[in-house]
């Protein structure tokens, strides 16, 4: 389905509100912002899967009992992650937010993403606290985007209309997320918002299924991250009927969040830190989605196949040691390999063999920002993708000096 994309990130739906802040967690970039919606939400979350998590998710998941919220704060620059009292700092960071706006305190979720095991200093959070809450309105969105970021080099954000039943309904979003990118979920932070009526049981399912067709097939670094959080924030302001079934419209909006989610997901893999590339894995022929799922996320993890396609090497062998140990039964002498790109596609491996191809070709098609490799097993009739970057040499730079 083609959906109208429009402007606005976490505001685009009605009666969101946003802002951004710089209020001195970090030296001059913004490090705070806020989401809020006019009236209380359906809300769902996922977060890391990682055993060491972030004080944030601790009371975020308390919150969240519920399935209510009605605003989300987010700090960049410390993680709350690993402090005896982080977990009273992330409880104090609602409650700011809570006074300020004369809500309830358990209707507030909170994030944290930066350097894991540092204090957070709340004095900058409290101070600015008015400030960010006078600062609300529909077009801080930017500011609000530019306030979750820590290594990423652009802002990503998106939103859509889809038509469910005849009621124009909007999703829109943001995200953060450039390295420590190995989702079962990455430090990858996502929130979107809608104005859908939606019940709270399915919201949930909904924002599981998205974050298995999005987030988690992505993978920068192979480093889970302790603070991982995907927020969804329903109001109904959209006056559609309740979706409270498994039927047309649920799954009109399941798709429509879908798209968001992938778009966003794409958007973190493309701005990996020192990434040059987007990488994406098609693994088609497969004899069932899990393992296409399984080999495409296995080639996106290589290293060896990351630093391939840094270097524009064609290096197809790399290709199927990643789908060898990937942990999947197949038949090596039945799979085709090629490259795809804004130039063309060329065919690198047929039958598990080596064929001649256009090594000028196959560099011009690898040299692109963008790279698709398509993989077919020749064993089945399931697909599925997984996205990633190249691998340079900015990366160890960046996150070798990544606390100075």
């Amino acid at each position: 389905m083609d959906y109208k994309e429009i402007e606005g990130g976490v505001t685009a739906a009605k009666g969101f509100l946003a802002a951004g802040v710089h209020c001195g967690i970090k030296k001059k970039k913004k490090d705070l912002s806020l989401v809020y919606s006019e009236n209380v939400c359906t809300a769902a979350a996922v977060f890391t899967s990682n055993v060491v998590k972030g004080a944030p998710i601790i009371v975020s998941k308390e919150h969240l009992k519920n399935n209510i919220a009605q605003a989300i704060i987010v700090n960049s620059g410390i993680a709350n992650t690993c402090e005896s009292d982080g977990v009273e700092k992330a409880s104090m960071m609602t409650g700011f937010v809570a006074d300020a706006l004369k809500i309830n305190e358990d209707d507030v979720l909170v994030a944290s993403t930066g350097v894991i095991g540092q204090p957070l200093n709340l004095e900058p959070v409290k101070e600015h606290m008015k400030e960010i809450v006078s600062s609300l309105s529909k077009e801080g969105h930017t500011d609000a985007v530019s306030g979750i970021m820590t290594t990423d080099t652009v802002p990503k954000e998106m939103a859509v209309e889809v038509d469910i039943c005849g009621t124009k309904v909007t999703i829109g979003g943001m995200c953060k997320g450039s390295g420590m990118i190995e989702p079962n979920m990455c430090t990858m932070l996502s929130f979107i918002t809608t104005d859908v009526a939606i019940s709270k049981d399915l919201l949930k399912e909904a924002v599981k299924s998205s974050a298995d067709a999005s987030y988690n097939r992505i993978s920068i670094d192979g480093d889970t991250s302790t603070n991982d959080s995907y927020f969804i924030l329903a109001n109904g302001k959209a006056g559609n009927k309740t979706i409270t079934e498994k039927d047309d419209s649920y799954y009109t909006f399941l798709d429509a969040l879908n798209y968001v989610s992938v778009t966003l997901a794409k958007k973190m893999a493309k701005d990996g830190e020192g990434a040059t590339k987007l990488l994406q894995c098609d693994v088609t022929g497969a004899d069932s989605e899990e393992n296409a799922f399984i080999l495409a996320k296995s080639v996106i993890k290589s290293s060896l196949v990351k630093t391939a396609m840094f270097g524009c090497d064609a290096n197809w062998g790399r290709i199927m040691c990643a789908l060898g140990y990937a942990g999947v039964n197949f038949d090596p002498d039945i799979v085709d390999i090629s490259f795809i790109g804004k130039c063309g596609e060329i065919v690198v491996c047929e039958k598990g063999k080596s064929i001649a191809f256009d090594e000028k070709k196959a560099y011009e098609i690898l040299d692109e920002d963008e790279v698709i490799i398509n993989v077919n097993m020749n064993n089945g009739e399931n697909s599925a993708s997984a996205w990633g970057c190249d691998l340079s040499y900015d990366y160890v730079k960046i996150n070798g000096e990544y606390r100075s």
